[in-house]
């Protein structure tokens, strides 16, 4: 209309009139006569009523149902929700056809399923893979939270205040003036794991065109292969600064290749690890992180352990009480059987410590009637001053005492000994002998270990590689992999894991925390409105967890 007033004006002549409406309707490839006609008469409708524009229906046309009816909407999304976990669009075509429903929507029929399935977008709903988040499994058991709370947190608290710390950018963060300085050397954290890569793991989601056809492919995952390392996000990957010499370890998991990554893998590469770091960062304190895995809390093999002992001596007809240990041949490798089993030998177990710091041994001594027999947990307690120890059952029903009773039972006695309780680990005993700090992770706390991050950026770039089953196309594919990962991603995986810190140490749970590392992706220390804000997401902290401030 206003193309058409234009040009009406412009040619200064009554008689232009039906040839501009003309001229307009041609311009827009429209049918001249119809809609010259129309232009004509909205024009006039126009001129005596500022208010009489016309109307047109095309914006409804394009307009789906869903869009028009709010009510449909809503009732369309409490019924999905009411299905449950794995709704389908079938289950919108199913509500659509009751007789109800069609009533209720002035609907004459039901619908079809393709626009049950636009309507599912028009829901918000797509068609991929379930976001997954953190392992949840005994995450918040009480055992694994008071280790969180009690030991992992306060120690990292007392070594934060020696270790440097980063911004978003990769920088590092300046000690505020009113911060006491470090008055030792500089901390720096090394964050260990191990992760396996498969040949055959490549992306399976793209764009794909219509014109492409199913190709063959290698079947299964194809040949593995683990790397362990050590990371930090000081210096990166452990590594001499020329990057001739490396911490990091490839190894072909499998009965047929090179084993299984063994504790005594362990003790190895924790070895190469601190051979590097006194030989080339020798004026800073490192501190090793490893997780919970069995491999790494391995014990002596005659370390201190209540859990099979017997409440009284070994009978005369029954074997010795003592803990089994593998044979070992020469080469000190593990010797097997003729089925193919490891063979196993029983060592007596170490002796214990007294509240007064004496020895108190396991086992009857030299010139008693019963030397070299196991004494039992009653004898063992009296010596520590228990003399009603004899009258506690050995132990509560499946070992499981209601807290917080200490001393329910002799195992449950025993195990709250200092020397039972305390007893370290073969991997902390081998880093404090070359005055290396040893920490390890709460169980199922991935989230807390920077390195699983740069694991899933490696095989992000992994992933781009070109398909090959060849083990040597796999090994140099991880290596390039693993040192693609850029520092400044490092560094913000490293303040990650420390805003998840933070968090536990305020009283968050595991699902808060998640929420609350994903909302303050910039900070390190949360906020001071972190309850507000957690009030207003619908997860008020309600009871604080166990250990925390």
């Amino acid at each position: 209309m206003q193309i058409f007033l234009r040009a009406y004006v412009k040619a200064g002549s009554q008689d232009s009139w039906m040839p501009a409406s003309v001229d307009v309707a041609v311009a827009f490839g429209d049918g001249a006569v119809s809609k010259s006609r129309s232009l004509r008469s909205w024009t006039r409708a126009f001129i005596e009523d500022r208010h009489a524009l016309p109307h047109s229906v095309k914006n409804t046309w394009t307009r789906s149902l869903i869009d028009k009816r709010p009510d449909l909407k809503e009732a369309l999304s409490l019924h999905l929700m009411g299905v449950g976990k794995y709704v389908r669009a079938l289950d919108i075509l199913h509500f659509m056809a009751e007789p109800g429903n069609l009533r209720r929507f002035d609907l004459s029929k039901a619908i079809c399923l393709s626009t049950a399935q636009s309507w599912m977008h028009a829901l918000d709903y797509r068609w991929t893979k379930e976001p997954g988040g953190q392992f949840v499994d005994g995450h918040e058991r009480g055992d694994v939270v008071g280790y969180r709370q009690k030991i992992f947190l306060p120690a990292m608290l007392v070594s934060d205040s020696h270790a440097r710390q980063w911004d978003s950018e990769g920088n590092e963060i300046p000690v505020p003036l009113h911060v006491p300085r470090p008055l030792e050397r500089r901390i720096v954290y090394w964050w260990h794991d191990e992760s396996i890569f498969y040949a055959h793991d490549r992306r399976h989601t793209r764009w794909v065109h219509k014109s492409e056809k199913a190709v063959p492919r290698a079947k299964g995952e194809g040949v593995s292969l683990m790397a362990a390392d050590f990371v930090s996000a000081d210096y990166g990957w452990l590594c001499s600064p020329d990057g001739k010499e490396s911490a990091r370890v490839l190894f072909r998991p499998g009965k047929n290749r090179d084993g299984y990554f063994t504790h005594e893998d362990i003790l190895a590469h924790a070895t190469t690890a601190m051979n590097i770091l006194e030989k080339h960062y020798p004026t800073e304190r490192h501190i090793l992180i490893f997780d919970n895995a069995p491999s790494h809390l391995k014990r002596a093999a005659d370390a201190l352990s209540a859990r099979h002992m017997s409440k009284y001596p070994t009978q005369p007809d029954k074997p010795m009480f003592g803990v089994e240990t593998n044979v070992v041949g020469p080469n000190g490798k593990p010797i097997y059987s003729p089925d193919g089993k490891i063979l196993k030998k029983k060592i007596p177990m170490c002796g214990a410590q007294l509240p007064n710091g004496q020895p108190q041994c396991l086992y009857f001594e030299e010139g008693h009637p019963r030397a070299g027999v196991f004494k039992g947990m009653a004898q063992i307690l009296e010596e520590r001053g228990y003399n009603d120890a004899h009258k506690l059952p050995a132990q509560c029903p499946q070992f499981k005492c209601k807290p917080p009773a200490l001393s329910c039972c002799c195992r449950r006695l025993l195990f709250n000994q200092p020397d039972f309780r305390d007893v370290e680990t073969l991997l902390e005993t081998h880093c404090k002998a070359r005055s290396f700090t040893v920490l390890f992770l709460p169980k199922f706390h991935c989230e807390l270990n920077p390195i699983e991050q740069c694991w899933g950026a490696a095989k992000r770039e992994y992933r781009k590689c070109p398909v090959s089953s060849a083990e040597a196309d796999l090994s140099k594919n991880v290596i390039m992999a693993l040192d693609s990962v850029p520092i400044i991603s490092i560094r913000r995986y490293y303040t990650r894991s420390h805003r998840f810190m933070d968090a536990y140490r305020k009283g968050l749970n595991g699902k808060q925390a998640a929420w609350a590392a994903k909302k303050y992706r910039s900070h390190r220390v949360l906020p001071e409105s972190l309850l507000a804000d957690l009030d207003g997401a619908g997860m008020p902290l309600s009871v604080p967890v166990q250990g925390s401030n």
